[in-house]
């Protein structure tokens, strides 16, 4: 199904959900369109580049989703439409409004809500991930200036995390985040996966001195896109050419391991250019 196709099957999703006729229709029909999946798909897909063809069903689904939106909070007394359904609309909308943006207006637009401190949060958000997404080149000092600010909200910070893997040169600055936030395991459980995989995607030799230091100090994990000693194991195969030792894999598991650093190398080049929204709130 092309990008036409997905944007026209979320919105004709959306106008079915507006004919149901009470609170919990409306939450069986959410259900048995399994819009969970086609709303975010499709959004994902409505804030890529290129999208000024799009511009009149992205204005549709915007429209429909205020809509959605306005008949959802009709049912508030319904507990799971109001816990469930009424933030997930909302979070929709403001991605649909920001991919709008990027419709009509290009880089421009997403620049301008981006920088507009009194649209809604999530608003901005979904701005500067499309920003990240479209990695424009002169973009890069808006996508620092968010590493190096402590006091940075974490979903902007995450976007431009993602979005530095666009912009060679910048491992320094990725370093010196992952640096800075080490110490602080819930930041590190969230932001540490999209740094290294943003190091790793630009394999630049300035961060080999924290992929060496990761293969005995690093998080190990089952799934290899969380595993901090996987990824620096791959990563150093990458720059250097050879296996390094490490706190994960035993000398006795050394027959195996090459194929086991291949399928991670496979999984990990396969995601490379794949940024995954966060949930603002």
């Amino acid at each position: 199904m092309d990008v036409r196709a997905r944007l026209c099957a979320f919105s004709a999703a959306l106008e079915h959900l507006l004919g149901t006729r009470d609170a919990s229709a409306f939450d069986a029909a959410w259900a048995a369109l399994d819009l969970q999946q086609l709303g975010w798909e499709a959004l994902a897909l409505a804030r890529g580049a290129k999208t000024e063809t799009l511009e009149q069903i992205v204005a549709e689904i915007d429209r429909r989703l205020l809509a959605a939106l306005e008949r959802a909070r009709a049912f508030l007394d319904h507990a799971h439409v109001a816990t469930f359904r009424v933030p997930e609309l909302e979070r929709w909308q403001h991605a649909a409004a920001a991919a709008l943006v990027g419709a009509r207006w290009g880089v421009a637009g997403l620049r301008t809500v981006i920088a507009d401190t009194r649209a809604p949060l999530a608003r901005r958000y979904f701005a500067f991930l499309a920003l990240a997404e479209r990695h424009p080149a002169g973009a890069w000092p808006l996508f620092a200036k968010y590493l190096r600010a402590p006091a940075a909200h974490h979903a902007f910070v995450a976007a431009a995390v993602e979005a530095a893997r666009f912009y060679p040169g910048s491992a320094g600055e990725l370093v010196a985040l992952f640096t800075r936030i080490r110490s602080d395991q819930m930041l590190r459980r969230f932001l540490g996966p999209k740094l290294l995989e943003s190091l790793y995607v630009l394999g630049e030799p300035a961060a080999l001195p924290l992929w060496e230091d990761l293969l005995v100090a690093g998080h190990t994990d089952r799934d290899p896109d969380r595993c901090e000693v996987t990824r620096a194991l791959v990563a150093i195969r990458k720059l250097t050419g050879r296996v390094a030792a490490n706190s994960k894999y035993p000398d006795d598991d050394a027959p195996h391991l090459g194929q086991t650093l291949d399928a991670a190398e496979r999984r990990f080049d396969a995601e490379r250019d794949l940024l995954l929204p966060v949930t603002v709130i």
